[in-house]
């Protein structure tokens, strides 16, 4: 099977982010997607160009258009969060981003009336009704298909450290699970979704999806749920491990990080370096380090087995990768890492929260409403 990739100015970048809606009162989810979206129509009857629905009819999906620097790239979506909030404000009705909903019940929330939807929930069951897991996807220009796979191999090295910044779901249906990320041990339980396999070219990539859709595994390379895949219509490497980023400046550094890997990944690539690797087995360890201990994660980051305390990486990267971020105008983007482990990742301020408020998660609720509003406050 051939799979033509269309390059893309490298280095350009696009951001989606899922956002749950609650009730302002109780927290509940509540599953008004499908009349926000229809109030989201555009005069002459279109639908929203950037607004979408998702899943679950208690998320919708911002999809930022392309832009050269993350600073823009949020101020888009900010923009869309106002839109949607003319909506539901006098509805009772708030946003929350994080992983997973603290207390919501799989079976109390209906699914989006689409036949791809109807699809995977047939085949997946009860894992598939499980799915309520909110994410933020990060697009990366590629302008050389050849770059691709050396790419993903790169990055993979650093993807449980994006992982553990972005862990925002410690809670599931009520019960704090004991693992920052629970969402991403969740969402691999699909078939095709979790870490992607180390290939070595293109072709292999091509041969995998032809391999999947003559066994009937998926229908098209977009059914390939990796952590982080190539995404061929668009010309971009797609970074899919992070949970929903429970405010603007976390997802903004996020997305800084993500974007600032990937070019200086991209850019060792033309001085014919090869990108640091590891073996398979230390890439899984990786992941589930990440989603099982967060920002105390010892990572292993050689292939000598050598590990590193992931907040102690993170540092190194932000001084690394500064001449990057200036070069691509997300310079303070980046800085705010730092913040963020001074302040704690979002699982940690939801853990706090629920702490001072004898385990009620309601309050984590409103918490995380308040910050997608207002910032991080400590």
């Amino acid at each position: 099977m051939q799979i033509d990739f269309s390059p893309s100015e490298r280095s350009t970048i696009g951001l989606e982010w899922e956002l749950a809606l609650v009730d302002a009162q109780s927290g509940e989810l509540r599953s008004i997607a499908h009349e926000v979206l229809e109030r989201l129509r555009r005069a002459d009857g279109s639908e929203h160009p950037k607004i979408t629905g998702e899943l679950l009819l208690n998320t919708v999906e911002l999809v930022s258009d392309v832009h050269h620097d993350v600073p823009s790239a949020i101020r888009d979506l900010e923009q869309q969060i106002d839109e949607v909030r003319e909506i539901i404000d006098p509805l009772g009705v708030e946003l929350i981003a994080s992983g997973s909903h603290p207390f919501g019940q799989w079976f109390d929330q209906p699914i989006t009336d689409k036949p791809r939807y109807h699809k995977l929930i047939d085949r997946t069951q009860w894992w598939g009704r499980n799915m309520m897991i909110w994410g933020v996807h990060t697009h990366v220009g590629v302008e050389d298909r050849a770059k691709v796979i050396p790419l993903l191999d790169g990055l993979l090295t650093w993807s449980p450290h994006v992982q553990a910044l972005s862990s925002s779901s410690p809670f599931w249906a009520g019960v704090d699970t004991g693992y920052p990320s629970n969402r991403a041990l969740m969402f691999q339980q699909l078939p095709t979704a979790g870490l992607p396999y180390q290939l070595d070219d293109w072709e292999e990539f091509e041969t995998y999806v032809d391999d999947m859709t003559r066994t009937g595994v998926v229908d098209d390379v977009t059914e390939v749920r990796w952590d982080i895949r190539p995404a061929p219509r668009w010309g971009t490497l797609e970074f899919r491990a992070c949970d929903s980023t429970s405010t603007t400046t976390e997802f903004g550094a996020i997305a800084a990080l993500i974007h600032c890997l990937t070019e200086f990944v991209s850019t060792a690539i033309d001085r014919g370096d090869s990108p640091v690797t590891l073996a398979p087995w230390y890439v899984r360890e990786n992941k589930w380090r990440a989603a099982r201990y967060g920002l105390d994660a010892e990572l292993i980051v050689g292939a000598d087995g050598a590990e590193s305390l992931v907040t102690d990486d993170l540092r190194r990267l932000m001084v690394t990768l500064a001449p990057t971020a200036e070069r691509l105008g997300c310079a303070a983007e980046l800085a705010s890492i730092g913040d963020i482990l001074d302040a704690g990742a979002s699982y940690q301020r939801q853990r706090r929260v629920a702490a001072v408020n004898n385990g009620d998660l309601t309050a984590v609720v409103r918490s995380l409403a308040h910050e997608l509003r207002h910032g991080i406050t400590v």
